[in-house]
Order: structure tokens, then sequence, then C-alpha cells
């Protein structure tokens, strides 16, 4: 990266090559071959403007014509769309809940002791608050045998897939 300090003949050499009617560009070549620097387009025009002076304007015509690598995609108008609309889809049923034939104790979080379960239930509702199954649980497990069974699938882990679980925190009364 080159300094930020121009030294005065290297900002004398660009204001000759500007009033010659260079490009920045050209302005950024002449000036490193001349004094061995590594000016970039960049810094050139920046200098320039610091200084208050401007390049010649760029002309329109480019020295290499254009050629594009592919054809342009043209975009689909209303008259290419299909007229028919798609069918709105139909309301899914809602899935039948698997349960375990058990009452359970609905306990509120805090009021759980160590080996109970934490099987949640309630909290389905805007402001509902959850409560919690609160049977022995199993060893190793943080629910009571018929929630264990009925978290876990058969098969092997590997086979099942996860399904996301949302639990909302209610603040305790």
């Amino acid at each position: 990266m080159q300094s930020f300090n121009w030294a005065p003949e290297h900002s004398g050499a660009l204001r000759d090559c500007l009033s010659r009617g260079m490009s920045y560009l050209e302005a950024a070549e002449a000036l490193n071959a001349r004094f061995g620097t590594r000016f970039t387009r960049d810094a050139v025009a920046g200098r320039a403007q610091r200084l208050g002076l401007k390049a010649a304007p760029r002309s329109r015509v480019s020295k290499r014509p254009f050629e594009p690598k592919q054809e342009p995609r043209q975009r689909e108008t209303a008259a290419d769309m299909p007229t028919t609309p798609e069918p709105v889809p139909k309301r899914a049923e809602p899935v039948k809940l698997r349960c375990v034939g058990i009452k359970p104790r609905l306990l509120a979080f805090a009021d759980l002791g160590p080996g109970d379960c934490r099987y949640p239930y309630g909290g389905d509702k805007e402001g509902e608050a959850i409560a919690f199954c609160a049977h022995p649980k199993l060893a190793n497990s943080s629910y009571c045998a018929p929630h264990h069974h009925l978290t876990r699938r058969l098969g092997s882990a590997s086979g099942r897939v996860s399904e996301p679980v949302m639990l909302r925190l209610v603040r305790a009364a």
C-alpha cells in the first residue's frame, strides 16, 4: 500500500499528466513508470480531487466493443403467464395427538420435586399456564414410564426423525 504523503514532484507530475488530457488510469501508469511507484487509479483520483484537479472526461466509445457472454434472459410478461389460477390448498386436518392413560397431577414447575415427571400440559392458548405430570420419573429420564414411551419413537435413534418442540414459558403467579 502506498503512503498517504505524496512527494511534491509526484503532485507536480500529476498536474502535468491531467493537463495533457490523461485519464486517472493513464496518469497512474505514467507516474508509476516515471517514479517507480505503485499508485492505483483510485489513489491518483483521490489526490487529484484533493488538489482540485479533474481528469479529461471519459469518452463514451470504448476501445473494445462489448460482447455479451450469453443471451440476455427475457422477462415474463403478463401475457406469458398462465391464465388459470392455481388451486387453493385444502386446509390440513388437525393431527390427532397420542395420549397416555394416566391422570397427571398438574403441578407448577416450581412445585416439582427432583424425581417428578416433567411432561408439560397446557400452554396452548394465550395466557394459559403450563403444568406438569409430576408422577415418579424413570431413572435416566425426565418423564414417567408412560410419557417416556410416548415421547420416544420405535426404532433406532438414527431412524427417528426429531421434530421441533416449542414450549412457552409463563411467569408464575
